[in-house]
């Protein structure tokens, strides 16, 4: 008995994906709170905790750091001292 060999072919075809397919700091907070709410849910068993908490904290400083990054110069300190308060004029 011989067997025929069927070569498969692919009749769908299959889109690229999006351009935008990254990351965002809100996908990033959205697993945060994920990890949040099934924590509390119970979905995790005493041994993987240290390793997801690890995860969750890693995460809420990137976000942390993100946040800082993108925060304008004008809002943050100036290390220049000012003029108030300055009563020496001669």
């Amino acid at each position: 008995m011989k067997e025929d060999k069927i070569e498969p072919t692919l009749t769908e075809e299959v889109a690229p994906p999006p351009a935008d397919a990254g990351l965002s700091l809100n996908d990033i907070t959205a697993c945060v709170s994920i990890i949040d709410i099934v924590t509390k849910r119970g979905a995790f068993e005493g041994s993987e905790m240290a390793d997801v908490g690890a995860v969750r904290n890693r995460l809420a400083k990137f976000l942390e750091a993100a946040k800082a990054a993108q925060t304008p110069a004008s809002d943050q300190p100036t290390d220049q001292p000012t003029d108030q308060g300055n009563t020496d004029a001669e």
